[in-house]
């Protein structure tokens, strides 16, 4: 794998939150949101939004390329560049990924509502169905060239 900096500035983005570490610490970013707004804690939900935002540009790019996670966020920027897809849709694989949306849409209501059963089923049912979306492009991504 290449960690030739000197591309676009998207290009240098997404090479360094390709670095596993970025991924799998964003990962947790969606439930501590809910929680944030279950608990209306205001100062969090900002550390959670700040920590999502400048997450990606933390972590230097990874020396190669065989961690799932670099290949996670590697397969979805190929997904929606050099496949020409999108990231949400009808059709599968990215269905999962729109009903995930729909699924973290419906924790933070549950949250702000102060359910807690149902901002737990929505948030398990949001990072569960963006895992399988990128379980699916990563598959995808290691035989695009077959």
């Amino acid at each position: 794998m290449t960690t030739d900096t000197s591309g676009t500035l998207g290009d240098r983005f997404w090479l360094r939150h390709s670095n596993p570490k970025s991924g799998w610490t964003r990962v947790p970013s969606g439930p501590v949101i809910v929680y944030a707004v279950y608990r209306r804690d205001w100062r969090l939900l900002c550390a959670a939004l700040a920590w999502t935002a400048i997450n990606p540009l933390l972590f230097s790019p990874p020396e190669t390329d065989d961690a799932w996670m670099t290949r996670a966020v590697l397969a979805e920027r190929w997904w929606i560049g050099e496949a020409g897809n999108r990231t949400v849709g009808l059709g599968y694989p990215n269905v999962c990924n729109a009903a995930g949306a729909l699924g973290f849409v419906y924790a933070l209501s549950a949250a702000w509502r102060r359910s807690p059963r149902g901002a737990t089923l929505g948030t398990v049912a949001s990072v569960a169905l963006k895992l399988w979306w990128l379980r699916v492009l990563v598959r995808r991504y290691d035989r695009r060239d077959e």
